[in-house]
């Protein structure tokens, strides 16, 4: 029974990664002819100034929406889990955003910061706000950072929820009778008790914005200029719209590796976290 899964599997997923990495070591335009060139292409990689742009804007916006998408999915769902009036409506509510098109949430939003804000900025006299931060080099990628993070917030809300959901009141009744704090409450036996819920939101998050696209291409389309090209766009546009199919294969095997070996990392010192908590 698996397998007809397994076979669509190799096919869409398995195959075009072997393929990809076959043309990495070779000058393939996407197109007709090609010739073995060896590590060429990756040796090109460090001397590409506009890849090595990229990795370092997608690095910095990813773990800055990583820490910012924890903290904030964090104190909502401690929020959302304890006992407030309308709390089911209230969850619904905050989930939202996470069944809505990224493509459509990125155009409402450049809509937003492009006339909404600059209007609102010019009525009240705010000088800072009447510009578009979106095209601005050096302030698009505040802009983006607040799109994902608005959207990603609510997936990770409801695995926190799900996890606030396994800890025993026992244990709260038990804290606040020997006179312990709501802090003590939350470092003592909360966030000990679903940190390996921490540990799996932090790994998916992270990974998720290392493969940002759909924002980036809805914004800002990797501009002004480069200054908020990600990888994946890079990639995109490298492969398909320049014709350099080979060597943006080289950067997505070195890609792949990057975010399979950040995931490991995480994974193994988060875990070990776990244990001594």
């Amino acid at each position: 029974m698996t397998i007809p899964a397994m076979v669509l599997f190799f096919l869409f997923q398995t195959y075009p990664t072997i393929q990809g990495i076959f043309y990495s070591f070779t000058n393939w335009k996407g197109y007709g002819d090609w010739e073995f060139v060896g590590l060429d292409n990756f040796l090109r990689f460090f001397r590409d100034d506009r890849t090595q742009h990229a990795y370092s804007f997608t690095f910095g916006y990813s773990i800055l929406s990583t820490i910012l998408v924890n903290v904030i999915s964090l104190f909502v769902a401690l929020g959302l889990n304890a006992k407030i009036k309308f709390q089911k409506t209230l969850r619904a509510i905050y989930f939202l955003p996470n069944i809505l098109s990224v493509l459509i949430i990125g155009f409402i939003f450049g809509f937003i910061f492009s006339h909404v804000i600059p209007e609102l900025g010019a009525s009240l006299g705010i000088g800072l706000l009447e510009k578009n931060i979106l095209g601005n080099p050096n302030l698009a990628w505040i802009g983006i950072v607040l799109v994902a993070v608005w959207q990603a917030v609510a997936f990770n809300t409801i695995l926190y929820l799900a996890g606030l959901q396994t800890v025993p009141m026992e244990l709260y009744e038990a804290a606040r009778i020997d006179g312990a704090s709501r802090w003590i409450e939350f470092w003592k036996i909360t966030f000990p008790l679903i940190a390996p819920f921490f540990t799996i939101n932090v790994v998916v998050a992270m990974r998720e914005f290392l493969m940002a696209f759909d924002h980036i291409v809805a914004l800002t389309n990797g501009g002004p200029g480069t200054s908020t090209e990600t990888i994946s766009l890079l990639i995109y546009r490298g492969a398909f719209q320049d014709g350099d199919f080979a060597y943006q294969s080289a950067n997505a095997v070195l890609y792949l590796i990057a975010i399979v070996l950040i995931s490991v990392l995480q994974i193994y010192f988060l875990q070990k976290r776990e244990v001594e908590l």
